[in-house]
């Protein structure tokens, strides 16, 4: 590019009206950004969210009390009591997840024989205090309940990969 070529560009503005071109091109066409609080955009099956504790559909808890899910947690997140009822099997009387801790790494739910614990489809739970991120198994169960029927079409979807 020569002294004459630069000098011509400057004078004549080319680099400004080319961009002002690209400008009035994009400024035309619809937009791609989302009103956020109104729109959301679409998730992965395989969105590791806010934890739920599931039910069958006779409304019974599926944990099992095995513990697998405590076990295998990195961030030592959960913590689960339990205790045998009357007809000999197992339930947990204490399911606890410490959501400060949790790294949403999802070996908890890849753990549990029988899908009681999954990382739902949420990612709008944000508190105002530490405290309120301490669930307890009435809130994991409550979230299980909301979610039940997102969080079944997700693990049907995701079956074929598991």
């Amino acid at each position: 590019m020569t002294v004459l070529d630069r000098s011509a560009r400057t004078l004549f503005l080319t680099e400004l009206l080319s961009g002002l071109a690209l400008t009035l091109r994009y400024f035309f066409k619809p937009k791609v950004t989302l009103n956020y609080p109104f729109e959301k955009g679409p998730l992965s099956p395989r969105f590791k969210g806010e934890h739920v504790l599931r039910r069958y559909p006779n409304g019974e808890e599926r944990c099992i009390a095995c513990k697998l899910c405590e076990a295998i947690c990195p961030a030592l997140a959960i913590t689960i009591e339990s205790e045998p009822r009357a007809d000999g099997s197992r339930r947990a009387t204490r399911y606890d997840i410490d959501m400060t801790k949790c790294i949403y790494c999802g070996f908890c739910q890849e753990s549990c024989p029988v899908d009681a614990i999954v990382e739902g489809p949420n990612f709008e739970f944000s508190t105002e205090t530490r405290e309120e991120l301490l669930y307890d198994k009435e809130k994991l169960l409550a979230n299980g309940d909301r979610w039940e029927t997102e969080i079944a079409a997700n693990l049907a979807a995701d079956m074929p990969y598991r």
